[in-house]
């Protein structure tokens, strides 16, 4: 081998070494040494994801990546993850969860189905707000809670945009309404709590009567109406900001954004671990990944836009030109959410009455 060849190898080689190097300090930064031995003895982890696919798919292929640990996941709405655990009480097929609203953490947590883990990156929270206080879950990212229309077909129709919760409520906007589904999505839970902490109960409860009046279809993942507002079929859905930047960004510029004018609430997207899990250190392992930059900037890249929570991770760039403020939102009150999100659920449906019939499947 010439000089000049054995110099490029060597390069390569020290090259090679020194990248090597990096992802090793990278994953030895985010956990303790024996946590990440334990976690690797384990040797797998199944993780149950509410947020969007792509991002769920890119976590778990890098937490696999830094670890060595076999990583497997199942997308699923945070109301049908919420229903498989309470059947798989003690014995869940997963460990951990990732992504999606608190609402149905809370109420988890408190039939027994969440494990308390006091995480050590939780020190880099931007507050003690984005987090369970007995570690039952931990805060990854924040969501505005609003309206995305369609400009177009609403020009069409001769409307204008509605601006506030209760313009949702005029008859000319029949039919064009889009919400969730409260069986299947935890950002429908979250709009019924909002109502509840804006209106009190019983003004609430008469809000949705009205509103499911308008509703043309409540859909099972809490972004359904979003990726349906570009097309046309939906043409103000309901749902957090950040999936609508997602549409948008992919080509719907005829989508537009509205904070409601009477104020909003928020999600704080959550990650916890499942009680009774097969791998809790390798559980325990991803807490502290998801908690740490590693984690939670692939969203970016995944084309999932919220605000992160990280103190030391960098906010997707692309969000800024929208202008969204993620402190303009009420003080929601995430304890009664805890203690009455079941009951404020079931009184949602009592309300709705025979109207809810058949308009509420979970398949």
């Amino acid at each position: 081998m010439c000089l000049c060849m054995k110099k490029l190898w060597a390069i390569l080689l020290t090259l090679a070494l020194m990248l090597s190097c990096c992802a090793f300090a990278s994953a030895d930064s985010v956990a303790s040494d024996e946590l990440i031995a334990a976690a690797q003895a384990e040797g797998e982890l199944v993780v149950y994801g509410s947020c969007e696919e792509p991002y769920l798919a890119a976590a778990a292929k890098h937490f696999e990546e830094l670890y060595g640990i076999k990583t497997l996941y199942q997308r699923l709405s945070t109301g049908e993850v919420q229903a498989k655990i309470s059947e798989e009480a003690g014995n869940p097929s997963a460990d951990v969860w990732f992504g999606g609203t608190t609402d149905p953490y809370n109420e988890s947590a408190k039939n027994g189905l969440l494990m308390a883990y006091e995480a050590n990156n939780a020190k880099d929270l931007v507050s003690d707000m984005y987090r369970d206080a007995d570690g039952y879950w931990y805060g990854i990212y924040k969501g505005i809670l609003g309206f995305m229309v369609n400009t177009e077909e609403l020009q069409r129709l001769g409307l204008e945009a509605p601006k506030g919760w209760d313009d949702l409520l005029k008859p000319e906007y029949k039919g064009l309404i889009w919400l969730s589904n409260p069986n299947t999505a935890g950002t429908a839970k979250l709009v019924i709590n909002t109502m509840v902490q804006m209106k009190g109960h019983d003004e609430a409860m008469k809000y949705f009567v009205e509103l499911d009046k308008n509703i043309a279809q409540y859909t099972k993942s809490g972004s359904g109406p979003s990726k349906k507002v570009g097309i046309g079929e939906c043409v103000i859905g309901i749902g957090f900001l950040h999936d609508g930047i997602t549409q948008i960004l992919d080509g719907y510029d005829n989508i537009e954004l509205i904070i409601p004018s009477e104020g909003t609430s928020f999600e704080i997207g959550a990650t916890a671990i499942f009680e009774g899990c097969a791998h809790p250190n390798a559980a325990k392992l991803w807490i502290e990944y998801a908690l740490s930059p590693e984690c939670v900037e692939l969203a970016d890249d995944a084309a999932s836009y919220q605000f992160l929570v990280i103190k030391t991770a960098q906010q997707p760039a692309v969000v800024e030109p929208f202008g969204l403020d993620p402190d303009n939102v009420i003080d929601y009150d995430f304890e009664d959410a805890k203690e009455n999100t079941s009951k404020y659920v079931a009184d949602f449906f009592d309300a709705l009455g025979a109207a809810a019939d058949g308009r509420f499947k979970t398949e």
